[in-house]
């Protein structure tokens, strides 16, 4: 264990010159036993990272997103294939009467879309986008079909968990994450007093036309202006809002939630064991509608690590985010690893492909 810790701070050492800064945790059945961290979290003033810095990861969000549904099921507060529209009767319009938080969970409701003219002041208005999405009309029939709902994905669970508590989905999220002693080590919305933790994402010369690239390939779904870039996610006001397909975190508190959702840690386990195999394992296989890649769908959470298919680490499960982290675990080893950067660059994964491959071979 102690070589493996040696040999990814060595590594991210390495890294952290080119992407400026970085975090690393991995446990193994429940134990902290990666945790490295290097570089800087602002350039600008040279703050160095720490392994409580706070990085804006996208949709490695969505992973926590899905825990919190995926315990309130658990604690039976939630169910799978119960309509939608028993707890938010707006949604059932045009066909989504019978939609389920199983259908949300696989990205097969048919509501991937945001309004096209939405702008980044829209995301901070949230009745504003939920309900736009209860009256929508899906694009298919709810489970027929799946596509990678890459915006509306948290407004779609965390207005399922507001109907169902009575709460925001960043409330219950604390409240699941407290006895794990990571309450401030994992947000949808940051606080103002913890946004000095937050690391100053910069993206690095050449990144415009990558970011072109998924301008096109998302405009469908995505407008342009709400895509995420480093000068709107560094801002208090963007860090604020509530946005549960996007997540604020550090590497070792989205690990330790990952570790928890799969075994025991520090005394604290968030799913009863004989629930773990069914949130993990296939809910659903077929071809993504808007990216065009086979999906292979646990619930909330793509099966096999990044980098590799479903096929080759069908144990594995987890999210990556566009600017190059990730976070995933394995039933099987019982690994859950993460990664995060301070170079925010939608096409540069390699590192958190190489790292979390090191971790996978030392221990999975």
């Amino acid at each position: 264990m102690t070589n493996l810790q040696e040999q990814v701070q060595q590594r991210v050492d390495e890294l952290a010159g080119t992407e400026l800064g970085l975090q690393v945790a991995a446990y193994q059945n429940g134990v902290l036993v990666v945790d490295a961290v290097a570089g800087v979290a602002d350039p600008a003033t040279g703050r160095p990272v720490t392994a409580d810095t706070l990085f804006f990861s996208a949709s490695t969000g969505k992973g926590a997103s899905a825990t919190v549904a995926n315990v309130l099921v658990d604690r039976g507060v939630l169910e799978y294939d119960a309509p939608i529209a028993d707890i938010w009767p707006e949604f059932a319009t045009h066909g989504k009467e019978k939609a389920t938080l199983r259908h949300v969970l696989t990205h097969s409701v048919g509501l991937p879309a945001l309004p096209p003219d939405t702008t980044a002041a829209d995301l901070a208005d949230w009745t504003k986008i939920t309900s736009y999405l209860a009256a929508a009309q899906p694009w298919w029939e709810p489970g027929t079909k799946t596509g990678y709902h890459s915006e509306t994905f948290g407004f779609l669970v965390g207005e399922i968990v507001r109907r169902s508590t009575g709460r925001t989905i960043s409330d219950v999220l604390r409240e699941i994450a407290e006895p794990l002693g990571i309450a401030d080590q994992v947000y949808f919305a940051v606080p103002p007093d913890q946004q000095h933790r937050v690391a100053t994402l910069v993206e690095p010369d050449g990144a415009e036309d990558t970011f072109a690239r998924l301008a096109d390939m998302f405009a469908q779904v995505e407008p342009p202006a709400v895509m995420p870039r480093a000068a709107d996610v560094n801002t208090p006001e963007y860090l604020a809002a509530e946005l549960p397909a996007r997540g604020i975190l550090t590497a070792r508190g989205i690990a330790k939630l990952y570790a928890a959702l799969i075994g025991e840690v520090d005394g604290v386990r968030l799913v009863r064991p004989e629930a773990v195999a069914g949130i993990t394992g296939p809910a659903l296989v077929a071809n993504d509608e808007l990216l065009g890649n086979p999906a292979t769908w646990a619930l909330g959470y793509p099966i096999g690590r990044l980098g590799s298919t479903a096929e080759e680490s069908p144990a594995s499960f987890g999210m990556p985010g566009m600017g190059g982290s990730v976070a995933w675990a394995d039933t099987r080893s019982g690994v859950a690893f993460a990664l995060t950067r301070t170079s925010f660059d939608p096409a540069q994964s390699a590192s958190a492909i190489e790292i979390g491959n090191l971790v996978a071979k030392s221990l999975c």
